[in-house]
Formats: C-alpha cells, sequence, structure tokens
C-alpha cells in the first residue's frame, strides 16, 4: 500500500484524525490521535519501557514541557535552532531553502551554510517557486521554536523542541538522589515543539510531536571498558557508510573495522534494532546511516540516524548522537553550577550518547510495514501486544441466544484484553474490519457453543479457526497475545 491509501485506512479507522478540521482556519503540522491510534502509542511506549528503558536499568523521567529562556540559551537554541527560508516574490509561498534547493538538485546542503551561498545555489540552478514559477526571493533565517509568556509580568520562556534538555539540567540532582554510577542512561518520553516551515506528510512531520529520548551518561575514557556489549556483539547490524552502500555485519565486526567508534555506541546502536524488531518493523528495510560531516549537528562528535524504508523513500525514526560534553559544559558555564560527577575517585564532566527516537514517525513506520492486501482483503499484522484491538468477540448470529453468551464472554475477558464486541453485519465483514486495524484474534459463538461450551478462535495471519472450550479461553489468550521475544 502507498502512503494516500495508509493514510486514508488510519483516518477511516480511527488512528489519526485531523486536529480542529471543522474550521476553515486549522493549522497545518498538528493531528489528534484516535481511539486507534492512542491504544497503539501507549502500547509502542509501554514496550518501549520494557524493551529499553527496563532492560538497561535507566532511570526515567517527565521533564516540564516549557522552560525559562536561559535554558535555551545555554543549549544554542536561541542562537542556532533556526532554518534558512525563502519565499516567493510573487506568491509569497516560503519554502525551507535547503530543502528546495537538494530536492531540485539531489546535493546534501551542510547544516550551516551561510545564506549567501544559498540565494548562488537558487540563483545559478535557476530554481523557481514551485507553485507559480516565479522567482525567489533573499535567504534569510527562522528560529522554530515557540515563544511563551509566562505569567502577568510575561516573563520569557519557550516550549520545548526537545525532551533532552530537562534530562541535562536536572543530571547533577539525579545522579546524586538516585545514587547512580557511570555510565548510566535517563529516558524519557513526551511532547515537543518545533515551529516547522511546511509541515507535510501527517505524522511525519508535526509542530507538536512525541518523543522517546534516552541520554546516555558515560566517561569517554571508559566507552570501550562497557562489558554490556558483550551480550550483543553477535547482532548483525545494517550499516549505510558514507558511500551510501549497505553492509550487513555483526556488532563486533563493524566495531573491529571502525564504523562504530566504542563498544558503548555499538550496543546502544543495537539494542535500539532489536527493540524495532519487537515492534514489528521489518529489519531487512531499515539502516543505521553514518552522518557525514556537513550533515551531522554541530555539537556532535559522531552521528547515525536510524532510518526506515517506506513508500515514500527512506525515514529518520531515531537520531542517535554522540553529543560530547557539549551540553554539560554549556549548562555549567551559563549556570554556574558544576556538573562534574565522581567516576571512582576521580571528578569527570560526563560525554553524552542519544537516542531521540520521533514516536509518530515510528508508529506510521510500524503500520507501513505491517499492512499488506491479499486475496481482496487489507490485513495489519501489528504484533498481538501492539494491537489497538486484542480479541473481537462475535456471536455467529443474532438470535438463539448467541449474543447473551457472547456478550458474557465479552464482559470477562474485556478486564484482561483489550475487547471489542461486534454483532453488525455478516461474520465474514467482521472478521475483516478487525483485519484491516491489526486484531489478532476473533472469538465466534455460534450453535455448537451453546452445545458443549467451546467457541472458536480465529487467527488474523493464517485465518485458522480452532474451538477452545471457554473456561481455557482467557489462559488460551494470554498465551497468544502476551508471549513476548526474549
Amino acid at each position: 500500500m502507498n502512503y494516500e491509501e495508509i493514510i486514508r485506512l488510519m483516518l477511516e479507522r480511527g488512528f489519526l484524525l485531523p486536529s480542529s478540521e471543522i474550521y476553515s482556519d486549522a493549522l497545518a503540522g498538528f493531528w489528534d490521535y484516535g481511539p486507534m491510534g492512542v491504544a497503539l502509542k501507549n502500547k509502542y511506549v509501554e514496550i518501549w519501557r520494557r524493551y529499553l528503558v527496563r532492560r538497561d536499568n535507566m532511570v526515567e523521567i517527565d521533564g516540564c514541557q516549557i522552560m525559562p529562556k536561559s535554558v535555551f540559551v545555554a543549549s544554542g537554541h536561541l542562537a542556532g535552532f533556526e532554518d534558512p527560508i525563502v519565499s516567493c516574490t510573487k506568491c509569497n509561498l516560503t519554502l525551507r531553502a535547503d530543502r528546495l534547493i537538494q530536492e531540485k538538485t539531489g546535493k546534501i546542503i551542510p547544516e550551516r551554510i551561510p545564506n549567501s551561498e544559498l540565494d548562488h545555489l537558487i540563483l545559478s540552478k535557476d530554481i523557481r517557486c514551485p507553485s507559480c514559477g516565479g522567482n525567489f526571493g533573499s535567504v534569510r533565517r527562522f528560529n522554530m521554536m515557540f515563544k511563551v509568556d509566562v505569567g502577568p509580568s510575561g516573563e520569557e520562556a519557550y516550549l520545548r523542541p526537545e525532551t533532552c534538555q530537562s534530562i541535562f539540567v536536572d543530571f547533577p540532582r539525579l545522579f546524586k538522589v538516585m545514587r547512580c554510577k557511570l555510565p548510566i542512561a535517563f529516558a524519557q518520553y513526551g511532547k515537543s515543539f518545533r515551529n516547522e516551515i511546511s509541515p507535510r506528510q501527517s505524522i511525519l512531520r508535526l509542530r507538536e510531536f512525541y518523543q522517546a529520548e534516552i541520554e546516555v551518561f558515560f566517561n569517554p575514557h571508559k566507552a570501550d571498558e562497557f562489558e554490556k556489549f558483550d551480550a550483543v556483539k553477535s547482532e548483525v547490524l545494517r550499516l549505510a557508510l558514507e558511500d551510501g552502500c549497505v553492509e550487513e555485519i555483526t556488532a563486533a565486526e563493524a566495531l573491529e573495522k571502525g564504523y562504530l567508534p566504542n563498544r558503548l555506541i555499538a550496543y546502544y546502536l543495537t539494542i535500539l534494532q532489536q527493540f524495532y524488531r519487537y515492534a514489528g518493523l521489518d529489519v531487512k528495510r531499515s539502516r543505521f546511516r553514518r552522518l557525514s560531516d556537513v550533515e551531522k549537528a554541530f555539537y556532535a562528535c559522531s552521528a547515525f540516524d536510524f532510518e526506515v524504508e517506506t513508500s515514500l523513500g527512506w525515514v529518520e525514526l531515531v537520531a542517535c548522537n554522540h553529543r560530547g560534553d557539549y551540553d554539560l559544559s554549556g549548562h555549567s558555564k551559563a549556570s554556574k553550577k558544576d556538573m562534574t560527577v565522581l567516576d571512582g575517585d576521580r571528578a569527570v564532566l560526563p560525554n553524552i550518547f542519544e537516542l531521540s527516537m520521533g514516536v509518530d514517525r515510528s508508529i506510521y513506520a510500524i503500520i507501513e510495514h505491517s499492512l499488506a492486501v491479499e486475496g481482496g482483503r487489507t490485513v495489519m499484522r501489528l504484533k498481538p501486544y501492539l494491537a489497538p484491538i486484542q480479541v473481537g468477540v462475535f456471536p455467529l448470529v443474532t438470535r438463539g441466544g448467541l449474543p447473551e453468551v457472547a456478550k458474557q464472554i465479552y464482559s470477562k475477558i474485556k478486564l484482561s484484553f483489550d475487547a471489542f464486541y461486534d454483532e453488525s453485519g455478516s461474520i465474514g465483514r467482521r472478521y475483516r474490519r478487525m483485519d484491516e486495524i491489526g486484531t489478532p484474534l476473533c472469538i465466534t459463538v455460534d450453535y455448537q457453543t451453546l452445545e458443549d461450551s467451546t467457541v472458536t478462535i480465529r487467527d488474523r495471519d493464517t485465518m485458522t479457526q480452532d474451538r477452545v472450550r471457554i473456561s481455557e479461553l482467557e489462559q488460551e489468550l494470554h498465551r497468544r497475545i502476551y508471549t513476548y521475544p526474549s
């Protein structure tokens, strides 16, 4: 299925809702999650906690979305969180200049290229407005942070453009009260806000979006002493190096060849890939792409993007950055607070390795990788523990006492599983509706149920049906739904 078909299905089945769509002044870049989307997102975040946060003994926090100006002065966001924009002199269409040039020429544009060079490229390549064919004016910079006024005096503050700054400024207290030792990872899930210039492609580029970020604090002199790496060193990674070729190679081999900088970074990249396999991505359609010097952020010592292949091409899901000591040194200097901690008997200003995950994009990618059209039916093969509705409960027909028994079963199992009762339409149509939203199992109450207290369980993927005694139903459902990968 292509992107347009997938978004149509997500809208029709209650995964997504356009925010404020009944009003003519609804804003681009804002989407609501419907009931199916909320259920899927919550389960996705729960397995993020299970397979990354808990597995690695990370410390999770929940920071404020509004933070004072001083935080973003120290972080560099007020001075440098800017995109180059250009406007058509004829129709006033405003676009991001570097992306416009890249789409027209295929040339990678460095992150910190001067405005004058962008102006030169637009003129020399005769790049015109895609809407009306007019000429563009001069390139200028646009800061993507949302400013807010706090209190009656209007104190200057900002909506956070990333969740990680809370972790950085809370680090000294967290390290002390949680009795941490290096290396230690902190995690946070929540909303971030970026005033994107021209948001498009639904939840792939939003102005208000969810992130799940992990910040690993470590002694840079001990990154190659990281013992946890031995448990994952045989995992095969898909690495796209600067020549663009993807190489399948074990984590240990990637380290030996110098593709990955140290054991700590190799470990976290590996468990990230494992997590996405648990979440249902086709890992054969993913890659870690090592960013060139002109692509990576100015604070990054090294950087990898975890990308996934979709109907729109390769989409970045996770930015993996070795941020060095940029963040802690910046906040230490601006706040006049000592950010060093003891590692053994030495004071150390930790380095940070970051896994910055786009939750909305990840959910879209999982849905696209799960969807298939087979023999006239659309089926979403989500992992059973991720499915918004895990069990459908149906009476075969709406007479003969079948609905009463089906409702009794539904009332009992809905306390343990996300279940849905449906008696509308033919049994085939009900199965198809469940297939489309990823429901792995459907229970049907038929006339045999009244004779021997058994029901059929239909499997979404194989469409096979097995008879199970009602007394054993919950145990069987639990086995089929909550069998997590080891």
